[in-house]
């Protein structure tokens, strides 16, 4: 049976937590990310500001542009970056 590795380094920490952020951590992955911000300070913090980050954009009133609106965007654009480039 092999050993379970609980520390992790920050950089893991920080992937684990943006993964949590949008569900797709694991529960071990938790565990482990919730151990490592019990010593570091930095984790902790980055932590804090994803948190807050997804609830200041879970609250916001920002519309998105549908699909077809963005197509004809970047149509547009392209057209004007042909006319310029020639």
């Amino acid at each position: 049976m092999g050993k379970f590795k609980i520390k992790i380094p920050c950089e893991k920490a920080n992937h684990v937590c943006d993964k949590t952020q949008y569900k797709e951590a694991t529960l071990w992955e938790k565990i482990k990310l919730n151990i490592h911000l019990i010593y570091c300070r930095a984790c902790r913090d980055y932590t804090k500001n994803n948190s807050k980050l997804t609830r200041t954009i879970k609250t916001s009133e920002v519309e998105c542009l549908d699909k077809d609106c963005k197509e004809a965007m970047k149509k547009d654009f392209e057209k004007a970056l042909k006319e310029h480039s020639l």
